[in-house]
């Protein structure tokens, strides 16, 4: 996002964050920005600098859904984006955060960003059900931003994940794996409503997110939670498929069994409506996942480059 902001013209960028992790440092270096405020440091920085912020981005979580300490979640994702809100309340600045489709849980009750099924939305791990506490509490807030907007984003790939780990996307873990062992192996389906491989997950790319985000930044119509996902799921063997494509190889897929640690929190089907997103305007086509995965693998995985 920061990279969209420069390539927008917009330089003068306080970058807030945990900046103790080095990897993390090829993400900005080669970006305009005008500081970094470590993220305990930001409600104070706000005090004294509020006046020249003309917008607030919050995208920062513990996004480890294996991860099971909740107190974790409450302090960094549920706690702190309180702060977030309510510092955007006194100053008057608008808001734009991550929520995240893991609130959906198993999708039992389908993947509509309607604030009424907010409540009733059963998450399948802390972190999830952290983005969902988050979003039950914006939603009964009286006190509110003149602008905001929660975002569910859905399965995200692309640049500048390689600090992330075993979090990174699973298109990164494939060209990894792909790469090292010249096969990719799949989690085998442990539902008889699945095929192997046939596990569906809406993947958008990096860049689409950085253009929604961008478009609400200059169109602020209507506050709410909205999904960001393309509205089109796709199965892991597309995905691997499409991998191997880009980088010029054979498939060679490998099934194995699903941990049995996150066998029962396991999603075998996402996919975002995106109606409530289109009805404010945003009209671009997202890209294929062939044609995200290809622009990520060819031009920045392959040749070791950051956006």
């Amino acid at each position: 996002m920061v990279g969209k902001l420069n390539r927008e013209g917009f330089k003068d960028l306080i970058l807030v964050d945990d900046f103790k992790d080095k990897e993390k440092k090829n993400n900005y270096s080669g970006k305009e920005f005008s500081d970094c405020i470590d993220r305990e440091d930001l409600f104070e920085w706000m005090k004294d600098n509020h006046r020249f912020v003309q917008f607030t981005i919050h995208l920062g979580a513990r996004t480890d859904t294996a991860e099971f300490d909740k107190n974790v979640f409450n302090h960094l994702n549920l706690e702190y984006s309180k702060k977030v809100w309510d510092t955007c309340v006194s100053f008057g600045l608008p808001l734009l955060y991550a929520s995240s489709a893991a609130t959906y849980g198993s999708g039992s009750l389908g993947y509509s960003d309607d604030h009424d099924l907010v409540p009733d939305l059963k998450p399948l791990n802390p972190y999830g059900e952290s983005k969902n506490d988050f979003d039950k509490w914006v939603l009964v807030q009286e006190k509110r931003p003149f602008f905001w907007a929660g975002l569910k984003f859905f399965n995200v790939y692309g640049p500048n994940e390689y600090h992330k780990g075993r979090m990174a996307s699973v298109i990164f873990h494939a060209y990894q794996q792909i790469h090292t062992t010249g096969k990719m192996k799949l989690f085998r389906s442990h539902d008889p409503g699945y095929k192997d491989g046939e596990q569906k997950r809406d993947f958008i790319y990096v860049m689409d997110c950085a253009d929604v985000m961008m478009y609400l930044l200059h169109n602020r119509k209507s506050s709410g939670i909205y999904n960001l996902g393309t509205g089109h799921a796709r199965t892991f063997l597309d995905l691997v498929h499409s991998t191997f494509t880009a980088m010029g190889l054979p498939p060679n897929i490998e099934f194995i069994d699903t941990p049995e640690d996150i066998r029962d929190k396991y999603q075998y089907f996402t996919e975002a409506k995106m109606q409530k997103l289109k009805a404010e305007g945003f009209q671009n086509e997202f890209r294929s996942l062939e044609d995200g995965i290809k622009d990520y693998v060819q031009n920045y995985l392959q040749p070791g480059k950051y956006y």
